[in-house]
């Protein structure tokens, strides 16, 4: 279920969720710190970074809160999690709705494991964790 306060997730690329996810794990940081973030091999420029960060912040998913010294500091307004909903329910309108032959498809290729099964098992026993329709 969306939090009342985050907004509705735009529709992102995949580097874009990254920087998000970035942003999501680190608060409120610069740009130099999203980017030193990644792994150093295959590490976005820093103008990739910067790039992808201002395309955040107009799609509305980051806010600058301050700057302090040259360095403008973001913070995210969505999670990555709220990213991702719209692209998984995307793909699960591919399978007509259904995910069943999606969840197939994960363990036909090995990245659906009983650990995975047991953790969404749990998650579905939660109290007051069911996704309500708004």
């Amino acid at each position: 279920m969306r939090s009342k306060q985050e907004p509705a997730a735009p529709k992102l690329s995949r580097l874009e969720l990254e920087v998000l996810d970035a942003l999501s794990k680190l608060g409120p940081s610069s740009v130099r710190e999203i980017q030193e973030h990644f792994p150093a091999k295959g590490r976005p420029a820093y103008t990739t970074v910067q790039t992808i960060v201002y395309r955040l912040e107009a799609k509305g998913a980051v806010r600058r809160t301050k700057k302090i010294g040259n360095a403008h500091i973001f913070e995210a307004l969505i999670s990555a999690d709220a990213a991702r909903r719209p692209i998984v329910d995307e793909l699960l309108g591919l399978f007509g709705g259904r995910p069943q032959p999606l969840i197939s498809h994960l363990i036909e290729t090995g990245r659906l494991t009983l650990d995975d099964i047991e953790e969404a098992r749990r998650a579905l026993e939660e109290p007051g964790e069911t996704d309500e329709k708004e």
